[in-house]
């Protein structure tokens, strides 16, 4: 059984204890990837599936299980997609360099090698993210990714059937429902990272590295867009809601004036949706996402009232 000390089992919130038996067997023995006598890890973030970072014989490792049935109605959990998109932007410094993949007997997992750095805080820059995010978008769309819908009647759509069932809050929620705009610039197709939160950045001097690809996507760019600049994401990720001007700082350093447009045209629906989406997440218990909500709704509530930004 790999190495592990009482601070390291304190650490692991999404990933307690030592990893299971079978885990370490098939990446050891069965397919012997990892040092046999390596230290595991378990990382904090990772809300959905099971993280370690693997350290022996002068490598560093991270091991990432996936959880069945992880999929929620915004985010996917595709091992085959997570793999396919590291696969892609092989050598980019975008992503981690994946290592292997396989299935054992506790599920599907995936290798790559650990990024040095620490997760993306506003103190580091917005303008970072943005120019990370317009180079994945400049990349080309790897083979079986699937293709998202970014108009304004789909996002719609997508908010309501999150919000069907939730009860008195969703119904309240509900009937806020923004008007669609009435003309939005039209949308190129890109590389879509698909769950561009601030945790799911790591930067270490000038190196900005996006990790957690398991939805990749192809489609409209102005969904990364939305989820980095969402309050409810940023407040998940740990952080406070971006102000207004980071939020132009970023658009501005996208360098993609017709994206940005379409992302002021699109942005109470976006925030209509996330809070659908953090509402959903509230009533299954999970930690922080009534807060979250909360300040997605704010924001939807501040758009609304005010006047177009300009880019």
């Amino acid at each position: 059984m790999p190495q592990q000390d009482d601070e390291q089992r304190r650490r692991g919130s999404a990933a307690p204890g030592f990893p299971p038996e079978a885990l370490v067997a098939y990446w050891t023995g069965a397919h012997p990837v990892l040092p046999a006598h390596a230290r595991w890890t378990p990382l904090r973030g990772g809300r959905t599936n099971r993280i370690w970072r693997v350290d022996g014989a002068g490598s560093s490792f991270v091991v990432k299980l996936f959880q069945a049935r992880g999929d929620t109605p915004l985010f996917a959990n595709d091992p085959g997609a997570e793999a396919r998109a590291l696969a892609a932007l092989s050598q980019t410094g975008l992503a981690p360099e994946l290592v292997a993949t396989g299935k054992s007997a506790v599920g599907a997992s995936l290798v790559y090698a650990h990024v040095p750095g620490r997760v993306w805080r506003p103190s580091d820059g917005v303008g970072r993210i943005a120019r990370a995010l317009a180079a994945i978008h400049r990349h080309p769309v790897p083979p079986s990714i699937d293709s998202v819908d970014a108009s304004a009647e789909a996002l719609l759509q997508q908010g309501r059937r999150i919000l069907a069932g939730i009860g008195p809050a969703g119904r309240a929620l509900a009937r806020r429902e923004p008007v669609p705009p009435r003309a939005v610039s039209p949308a190129r197709t890109v590389f879509l990272h698909g769950d561009a939160t601030a945790g799911n950045v790591l930067v270490q001097g000038a190196d900005t590295t996006f990790i957690d690809w398991q939805c990749p996507a192809r489609g409209d760019p102005v969904l990364d867009l939305a989820v980095f600049l969402s309050p409810a994401m940023q407040a998940i990720s740990g952080n406070r809601p971006l102000s207004e001007p980071e939020e132009r700082e970023f658009l501005a350093a996208y360098g993609d004036a017709g994206a940005a447009k379409r992302y002021r045209a699109l942005a109470p629906i976006f925030h209509w949706r996330m809070a659908a989406y953090c509402l959903w997440r509230a009533s299954r218990a999970d930690r922080g996402y009534a807060e979250a909500a909360a300040l997605e709704t704010a924001r939807l509530t501040a758009v609304r009232q005010s006047t177009p930004r300009q880019a």
